[in-house]
């Protein structure tokens, strides 16, 4: 069978699986652009301080997707892999003045985490007083008037309903196996499917987060560098000519 000249230009979709395992991990299909590299630095021995014999060293490879719209797990890449439901969450809340000085917030904030300021003056001048069971008590009555409102800053530990990725020198990212499809289309109008794997893959730690309220969404990129498995492979690419 001869070959036929390609092209190619769709992003690759990536199956994300565990490296040790190989169980799914995520199937990411929301990337705007993927790519795949890889380089071996030669050295040379010289004659005459001329290039005469080259050695070339070790494969160095990478794979790294670009994408704008993502899911919250995309982050775990970075971390451990995992997502975790409890968190820390701060909180500013506008509550009504009570009788004899009292405020009642609706969170439950960390013990010695909460502050209380007039509406108008959130992080200004605070209104000492005790904190006990979601209650303040000014240490003053007359600081805080019935009917008038005031703004309580606090930190709340939530147990449920949020979901967390941590970033620490204690979490080590995993290794992932990896395997990016896309279709070719050759000269005679007919699309190829392409596979392109990374048997291991490393996520670099490095993440770039940038919030505007004008111009392109958000983008990021994840890298993963491409490490040598236990059978000697880094990465393949496949060109599927027959689905059967």
């Amino acid at each position: 069978m001869g070959d036929i000249n390609m092209a190619n230009r769709q992003c690759c979709d990536l199956d994300i699986r565990d490296y040790k395992t190989k169980k799914p991990w995520m199937f990411a299909d929301f990337c705007n652009t993927t790519t795949m590299g890889f380089s071996s630095d030669p050295v040379y021995a010289n004659k005459k301080g001329q290039k005469c014999i080259k050695f070339d060293n070790p494969l160095d490879g990478t794979i790294a997707m670009t994408f704008q719209v993502h899911p919250f797990k995309i982050y775990a890449m970075l971390s451990d892999g995992e997502i975790e439901t409890s968190g820390i969450l701060a909180q500013k809340e506008v509550v009504q003045g009570g009788e004899s000085g009292k405020l009642t917030v609706e969170g439950t904030p960390v013990a010695g985490t909460v502050f209380v300021y007039k509406e108008d003056d959130f992080g200004g001048t605070e209104i000492k007083g005790s904190f006990s069971e979601k209650t303040f008590t000014a240490t003053s009555t007359e600081d805080i008037k019935t009917n008038e409102k005031y703004v309580v800053g606090y930190l709340e530990k939530k147990e449920t309903g949020i979901k967390k990725v941590s970033f620490n020198n204690k979490k080590i990212p995993k290794y992932f196996y990896v395997q990016m499809s896309t279709l070719d289309k050759n000269e005679e109008g007919e699309l190829v499917p392409m596979r392109i794997t990374c048997y291991k893959g490393s996520p670099q730690r490095k993440l770039d987060l940038s919030f505007a309220s004008d111009g392109d969404p958000a983008e990021i990129t994840i890298t993963l560098d491409a490490l040598v498995d236990e059978n000697g492979d880094v990465l393949d690419m496949i060109e599927v000519v027959s689905e059967e």
